[in-house]
């Protein structure tokens, strides 16, 4: 059967509702990672894969439920981690045994294997006390939140059932969603730096780092604003909503409220409102839980964003077409090795989409 051909078998729900679950799970898990590193709790349990010599799942719950925070967020996170990896495993199972679309497949094995390299990255990050490594985790975790975010769109009926329907701006509209979703993982990259801040960073490293993100950040505002107009006007021609890309533009917005917010929290307030009125009612307060909740609500923020990118990067691919037809369906079968480029550079998907 052609790889562009849709199956005439039965479809089974499994894939799409495990999909669903990974992709659930893991956005708290990146919430709970966020907490991990905005009350410095990362070394909190000393050793890995074991949680002071126990089994990670035989942990004494009474010590873990009412021992110190630290401890309780960071073996929360581990356990919500081996969660995630034994529903990424039941996905793998169930897209091989229910779905006859050999690039499915093979990007949920991916998948699987992404999710196997965040553990041990995380473990390697505790054994080494590497502040590189925690770098890395956290920005691998968006990454896979993304795939799992991919992999629920792409398992869905949705996706299956569409028949794209020809829009002439459609190479500008997926070039315009790759690009926005680029630029929300290098925001998020730029972020992991500032939030990781080492003791023998320089001043002027932190300033150009800071404004840096801030380049980006107005960038992403303007293509995320231009990436909901394309959409908006190819929903038109086509009659196929993509309710992500307004989404996008909340998050996006969302997020820069957010940013403000966490320099707030964490630094004070700008020097032209220190003497307002209005600035006397936060003083800050190293390690409080507002600042915390902030900070990682601007994290898990990020990630969001990524994820709606990819989703209207996919929405472009999968329900607009060219009308250029040969060059069109040459886009489609290319879409999920361009995918797996953006996310993982090494891997190379050359079947088709349906």
């Amino acid at each position: 059967m052609s790889p562009l051909t849709p199956s005439s078998s039965p479809i089974s729900p499994w894939p799409h509702r495990l999909a669903l679950a990974v992709a659930c799970a893991t956005f708290p898990l990146i919430f709970v990672g966020g907490l991990v590193t905005s009350y410095d709790a990362g070394m909190a349990v000393p050793d890995w894969p074991n949680t002071y010599g126990y089994n990670l799942f035989l942990y004494p719950w009474e010590t873990w439920f009412f021992g110190p925070w630290d401890l309780f967020i960071e073996h929360g996170h581990r356990l919500l981690g081996a969660f995630v990896g034994l529903l990424s495993i039941a996905l793998v199972i169930a897209t091989w045994r229910g779905d006859s679309r050999v690039w499915l497949r093979r990007l949920a094995v991916i998948a699987l294997v992404a999710v196997c390299l965040q553990g041990l990255l995380g473990g390697l990050r505790v054994n080494l006390d590497e502040v590189k490594l925690a770098k890395i985790h956290g920005c691998f975790g968006p990454a896979f939140f993304a795939l799992a975010v991919a992999l629920a769109a792409m398992t869905s009926r949705r996706w299956r059932e569409a028949s794209p329907v020809a829009f002439d701006g459609a190479v500008k509209l997926r070039r315009m969603a790759i690009v926005t979703a680029a630029l929300a993982y290098l925001q998020l990259v730029v972020g992991a730096h500032l939030r990781h801040v080492t003791p023998n960073m320089s001043g002027a490293a932190f300033r150009a780092a800071l404004f840096f993100h801030l380049f980006v950040a107005a960038a992403l505002v303007v293509h995320a604003a231009t990436l909901l107009v394309r959409a908006r006007s190819a929903s038109r021609a086509t009659g196929s909503r993509s309710r992500a890309s307004i989404v996008l533009m909340l998050l996006v917005g969302f997020q820069v409220a957010l940013g403000g917010a966490t320099w707030v929290v964490k630094y004070g307030w700008p020097a032209w409102f220190v003497d307002t009125s209005l600035s006397a009612w936060y003083t800050i307060q190293e390690g409080s839980l507002l600042q915390a909740t902030i900070a990682t609500a601007h994290v898990a923020t990020g990630s969001l964003i990524i994820a709606a990118a990819v989703l209207v990067a996919l929405w472009s691919f999968r329900h607009v077409d060219a009308k250029a037809g040969a060059k069109a369906a040459a886009n489609r079968a290319a879409m999920p090795g361009l995918f797996a480029g953006l996310i993982f550079p090494a891997t190379a998907i050359t079947e088709g989409v349906r």
